[in-house]
């Protein structure tokens, strides 16, 4: 019998391998800078228009509280489903496409606990290929949505 395999978008916040499953992915956007909007969270780097709408883009780094990195030629915006919406992510670089094994996702270590552990599924791989697999619908809370979805609507009225 074969494993079921999924494919996951691996994508790089520094040195470390963050992922979504292909399935909550979009699509992958050149760097663009977000347009701001007041009244937002200092994580929210603003919106960019997206097929016709305008999508609120969480700066990835700040969201999970590491340095900031600036921003180059690789630096992309991974457009992702959020609950019922899409949602930009601010990545230094998308690195591949790649398969995973759903039942082979380790869950979270204790040292994620905490606000970077909420936004987590667990854990892919092994030694230097290790992937940290994102739970996307998890990454803006009822609150937060509701929050953004008020600023976008202000910003372009």
């Amino acid at each position: 019998m074969t494993a079921v395999t999924r494919k996951m978008v691996v994508f790089r916040l520094g040195d470390d391998r963050f992922a979504a499953d292909v399935h909550d992915v979009e699509r992958v956007l050149r760097w663009q800078a977000p347009r701001a909007i007041p009244d937002v969270p200092p994580w929210m780097d603003g919106v960019v228009e997206y097929q016709g709408r305008m999508v609120p883009v969480i700066g990835l780094r700040r969201r999970f509280e590491l340095p900031d990195g600036g921003t180059d030629g690789t630096t992309r915006i991974v457009v992702m489903h959020g609950e019922q919406e899409w949602v930009g992510v601010v990545v230094d670089e998308v690195l591949e496409v790649s398969a995973y094994d759903p039942d082979a996702v380790q869950p979270p270590p204790a040292i994620f606990r905490g606000l970077a552990g909420a936004y987590l599924r667990g854990l892919v791989g092994t030694g230097e290929k290790l992937t940290i697999l994102l739970d996307v619908k998890r990454l803006l809370s009822t609150t937060e949505r509701i929050q953004l979805a008020r600023a976008v609507e202000a910003s372009a009225q």
